[in-house]
């Protein structure tokens, strides 16, 4: 699986999301977010190497409820997964090595 590149409208429960299985990042931001905007390519770059890793890309917003379950406070806001459980979290991150450091804890990176 690849990058998403568009925010999801329609949230998941979480119950669903803690019910998955695989390596998952689920990225909280919006579309409008200049902080979002510019972490993009850092996220593309990172998850070149981890094509295995499924990115759930939701909008977040005031009262949604899956970012208030996950506490979201500002955007983009990245969540590592191994089987349903949360191992990281990146805030606003600004370097594409601690995603990809992040992303390790969670996948085996593919051989370049």
């Amino acid at each position: 699986m690849s990058m998403n590149i568009e925010y999801a409208k329609t949230a998941p429960e979480r119950a669903e999301i803690d019910a998955l299985s695989g390596p998952t990042v689920v990225e909280f931001g919006t579309d409008w977010c200049g902080f979002c905007r510019a972490a993009q390519p850092l996220i593309a770059q990172a998850f070149q190497s981890h094509r295995a890793v499924k990115h759930i890309k939701i909008e977040d917003g005031s009262g949604r409820p899956l970012g208030r379950s996950f506490r979201v406070k500002l955007w983009p806001t990245l969540v590592f997964m191994l089987g349903g459980k949360e191992v990281a979290r990146l805030v606003r991150p600004g370097d594409v090595s601690e995603i990809r450091d992040a992303l390790a804890l969670i996948d085996e990176p593919l051989a370049q």
